[in-house]
């Protein structure tokens, strides 16, 4: 049995198709790249989401516990009585 050898049109759509597959590997794998970004700062927002939560949590839980009611007090700017409050207006 004998083989009939390839034409030149033959070679030149196989060799076409070699390039457009491996054109198609390189855009894929870009695209694959710019996937995984976007995965791993999704992962990080979801990791903060997470630790913010449990804090919320935190601090519903222990609503009725007066360092946090200091703390809560302090955070919103009020002082205690006869407590002076300084505030820095050189910055």
């Amino acid at each position: 049995m004998t083989f009939k050898r390839a034409g030149l049109l033959t070679k030149l759509v196989v060799l076409a198709l070699l390039m457009y597959m491996a054109i198609s590997l390189l855009d894929l794998r870009g695209k694959i790249k710019d996937v995984q970004l976007q995965r791993d700062a999704l992962a990080q927002q979801v990791a903060d989401q997470q630790w913010e939560k449990k804090r919320l949590e935190a601090a519903i839980a222990n609503s009725d516990d007066p360092e946090m009611l200091e703390q809560v007090a302090r955070d919103r700017g009020y002082v205690e009585e006869n407590e002076t409050l300084f505030i820095d207006v050189a910055n």
